[in-house]
C-alpha cells in the first residue's frame, strides 16, 4: 500500500467546456472503481468508504476469519467516522465508484440507495423528512454539491447535478441540474453530449 503523503494537485483548472466533456464521460451504468482507489495514507473519505466495502464483503461470509474481519471493519468504520464527522452506516447500499472528495459532515440514511459513480461533497444530508414518505433513491453519476439536502422518498435520475445547499423534495429526472430551496430544475444536461446542453428555467 502506498504510504506517501498526499501531493497537492497542481493540474490547471480546465475551462468550462473541458469540464463538461469530462463530466459527460463518466458512466451512469458501469462503475469506475479507480475513483475509490486509495492513493495515500491520509485520505479519510476513501478510508471510510473502504471500511464499509470491507464490512459488506465479509458480512455474507462465515467462519472465524470472516467474523474477525467484520470486527476489524467495524473498528475502522468507527475511527474514520469520528475523523470525518460523517454518518454513513455500514449497511448502506452504495454503488461502485463513489467519490467522497471532502467527506466531513455527510449524513446518509441506511435505507437510502446511492447509484454508481456518484460524487458527494461535504455537509450533504440524504434521508427522511421531506414531503414524500420514504428515503431517497439516487441514480448513477449524480454529483451532489456542498450542503445539499435530499429528503424523503424522492428519486434522483441518472446524470444529475444537485447544486450546493439545494433542498430537494421532489423527483429529479435524468440529465438535469437542480438548485435552490426548494430545488427546481434550471438546466438539462445532455449526458454524453455536453455540447448540446441548454438552459431551461422552471418557474413553477
Amino acid at each position: 500500500m502506498d504510504e506517501r503523503p498526499c501531493e497537492k494537485d497542481t493540474t490547471p483548472i480546465p475551462p468550462n467546456e473541458g469540464y463538461e466533456l469530462r463530466w459527460a464521460s463518466v458512466s451512469a451504468e458501469v462503475p469506475d472503481w479507480n475513483r475509490e482507489r486509495i492513493n495515500c495514507y491520509w485520505d479519510p473519505g476513501k478510508r471510510l468508504l473502504a471500511s464499509i466495502r470491507s464490512y459488506q464483503y465479509w458480512r455474507s461470509r462465515y467462519g472465524l476469519l470472516a467474523a474477525s474481519m467484520r470486527r476489524i471493519a467495524v473498528l475502522r468504520h468507527v475511527f474514520w467516522s469520528v475523523v470525518t464527522g460523517a454518518d454513513i452506516p455500514l449497511n448502506t447500499t452504495i454503488g461502485g465508484g463513489l467519490g467522497l472528495t471532502h467527506s466531513n459532515g455527510i449524513v446518509i440514511h441506511p435505507d437510502s440507495i446511492i447509484g454508481i459513480n456518484c460524487l458527494i461533497f461535504q455537509q450533504v444530508t440524504i434521508g427522511t423528512g421531506g414531503k414524500k414518505p420514504g428515503v431517497p433513491m439516487i441514480g448513477g453519476h449524480v454529483d451532489i454539491g456542498t450542503g445539499a439536502k435530499i429528503l424523503g422518498g424522492v428519486r434522483i435520475g441518472n446524470c444529475v447535478r444537485i447544486g450546493a445547499n439545494a433542498v430537494v423534495l421532489d423527483d429529479v429526472p435524468d440529465n438535469c441540474t437542480a438548485v435552490g430551496i426548494p430545488a427546481r430544475i434550471i438546466r438539462h444536461n445532455a449526458c454524453g453530449d455536453p455540447m448540446n446542453n441548454h438552459v431551461v428555467i422552471d418557474h413553477g
